[in-house]
């Protein structure tokens, strides 16, 4: 959803604005709103007003406007839209029990407080000596709308909606009613679960004298069984869970626009400045879209390619920054891994696999440890294309990738008449400890002479 707020208020010249809705104390936790401010911001879509950043309507935090709320709730009172209600909870649980059993044509709250006195409340069973306060649904509510995407849209009959709680907190249904219309909101864009809450707004606007916003409700997102993505079972309905896969923020923007939004041009590949360019309510698709991880895998091997290998470099030690991997960088392991970077960028799907790709320059060479499934594959001649090429790299003046490769050639393919599938599989495996690796001449250069030939030699000694 901020996606698509973002891009409208760019498109439109107007402010998109962060406000954090945490009047439901009972959920709140405590790191949830800088996780919200650091993964905004490393996808790229900061906000004009915010908790943060101020604005003209400070402040962004509904907890921090419980004041600006009472006055809402009690003109709702004196108008004979809200009402007072004791019901306890557990009366309350025991009602929409009994309406469960019963199969009830008709569910929620049964107004067993509405036009009653306190006293008389109370001398009625289920009593609690603090009220909320619940709006008065009128029998010809409105259960239509104009949704900005959906065109026309039906919601189901609402209950009478608990508007403040006993906390002292609103609702969350009537606190973005009030900001909405203080903070001058002129959309609101949301997923589709909260279609069925929208008359409920719709009827406080009226009730309160004031003019509804636009509304537009998203689709939302489906596993690839087509079946709802859970926050609880799947880890990518958790957008830092991304960040600490290593997908790089502007393929998962690109990703993002894609499942709701046809491509902007001839490629799947857009900016978000064309995104925004392009901007257009009516293409986005009202379908839940299906979260395919494969097409954001796929995307984002094309943005890592489309990077320089310096610039490509700098994610990955940001990235092994942020996991703690590389805490505090090493300049010498952070030069080895700008130049061990153009070996594996076309090789690279996300970040989190590019330290693994090149562990071997990072081992030492008494740690280094061969794997069992390369182990296996070595030839019976393996001694002999060891003793071979360790003979040609110690003999060797400049240590380059060119020369690394014509020695091994000249010795190993010319040398020995070996393919160079089975010429340069032992060195290999000697270099690297894996069956695969980037470019073995190149890998070569960059672990340097002494380790190459330390390791070469280690290898050759347990055959």
């Amino acid at each position: 959803m901020s996606l698509f707020n973002k891009a409208y208020a760019e498109h439109t010249g107007g402010a998109f604005v962060l406000r954090i809705e945490d009047t439901d104390r009972a959920r709140y936790v405590a790191d949830s709103e800088r996780q919200i401010f650091d993964t905004l911001r490393w996808l790229g879509l900061p906000w004009d007003e915010g908790p943060d950043v101020g604005g003209p309507y400070a402040p962004y935090r509904q907890s921090e406007r419980l004041d600006t709320y009472r006055p809402f709730v009690e003109q709702l009172i004196e108008s004979g839209h809200a009402y007072h209600c004791w019901c306890s909870p557990e009366r309350l649980a025991q009602l929409r029990a009994e309406q469960q059993a019963s199969k009830a044509p008709v569910t929620g709250y049964d107004r067993l407080c509405y036009g009653k006195t306190r006293d008389e409340r109370a001398a009625l069973p289920g009593f609690s000596p603090t009220p909320v306060v619940r709006m008065l649904i009128p029998d010809d509510a409105p259960l239509q709308f104009t949704d900005v995407i959906r065109g026309e849209v039906s919601a189901p009959r609402p209950d009478d909606q608990v508007i403040l709680k006993a906390d002292g907190f609103p609702t969350y249904h009537l606190a973005v009613v009030v900001d909405d219309h203080l903070m001058g909101i002129t959309h609101v864009v949301r997923g589709e679960e909260w279609i069925s809450s929208t008359p409920k707004h719709v009827l406080l606007y009226r009730f309160l004298g004031l003019t509804p916003p636009a509304f537009a409700h998203m689709p939302l997102l489906r596993n690839t069984d087509k079946s709802k993505i859970s926050k609880r079972k799947n880890p990518a309905a958790r957008l830092l869970w991304f960040r600490e896969q290593g997908y790089l923020p502007e393929a998962l923007r690109n990703f993002l626009q894609l499942l709701a939004y046809p491509p902007v041009g001839e490629s799947e590949k857009a900016t978000f400045e064309e995104f925004v360019a392009a901007f257009d309510w009516a293409k986005v698709n009202t379908v839940g879209p299906v979260f395919d991880l494969k097409k954001l895998d796929w995307l984002n091997g094309e943005y890592i390619r489309s990077l320089s290998s310096d610039e490509l470099a700098e994610r990955i030690v940001e990235h092994l920054r942020f996991t703690g991997e590389w805490a505090e960088p090493d300049p010498a392991k952070v030069d080895l891994l700008r130049r061990a970077t153009p070996l594996i960028q076309e090789r690279l799907g996300v970040l989190s696999e590019a330290l693994g790709k090149v562990a071997f320059l990072f081992t030492t060479d008494a740690d280094l440890v061969v794997a069992d499934d390369a182990r296996a594959q070595l030839g019976e001649n393996s001694a002999e294309v060891l003793d071979a090429a360790i003979e040609a790299l110690q003999g060797l003046d400049a240590f380059d990738t060119a020369s690394i490769e014509a020695a091994l050639r000249a010795s190993l393919v010319d040398g020995l008449g070996l393919k160079p599938r089975f010429a340069f599989g032992p060195v290999r495996v000697g270099i690297t400890g894996s069956r695969v690796s980037p470019p073995l001449f190149e890998s070569i250069e960059l672990l340097g002479r002494d380790s190459s030939l330390a390791r070469l030699r280690a290898l050759r000694a347990t055959l």
